[in-house]
């Protein structure tokens, strides 16, 4: 099966640079697929989960938008922030989500409440993705070798 580089990179680090033989990506028109040779194209991404084939086995990260580049061998997806799904703090995301979802309630000139409704969003997401990892673990293979 081919091939194509993929490099998930923020602006803190490179998060991941492999082989795939398929990704999927949160596009701002909803999920991308992308094949090798796929044709040329740069997209937004939003916030959501990024899901990477290799070799039969599936792996997940979060991100929390960005960029996709596109080139016949060559993904790179430049996140605002990224993070393996496996590497999520449960407790850490569950108290941004309540913080974030307290703040959406509060009325008043200091609160902006669509900064609030994002925060909550990408800690809503960022849960998700974990859950699915971890569902997926149990039922999977355990392990991962894709990247670094």
């Amino acid at each position: 099966m081919s091939t194509i580089k993929l490099d998930i990179v923020t602006a803190e680090k490179l998060i991941l640079s492999d082989e795939a033989n398929f990704v999927v990506v949160p596009g701002s028109m909803g999920e991308l697929g992308i094949f090798p040779k796929h044709a040329p194209l740069l997209s937004t991404l939003e916030v959501g989960e990024v899901r990477v084939t290799k070799a039969e086995e599936e792996y997940s990260f979060f991100i929390s938008g960005g960029f996709i580049e596109i080139l016949p061998g060559q993904i790179t997806i430049l996140a605002n922030t990224a993070e393996r799904a496996e590497n999520i703090d449960e407790a850490r995301a569950k108290e941004a989500r309540d913080r974030a979802e307290a703040l959406t309630t509060q009325i008043g000139e200091e609160i902006d409440i669509a900064q609030a409704e994002a925060s909550l969003k990408r800690a809503t997401v960022r849960l998700k993705v974990m859950q699915k990892r971890r569902a997926s673990r149990a039922g999977g293979p355990a392990g991962t070798s894709l990247g670094s």
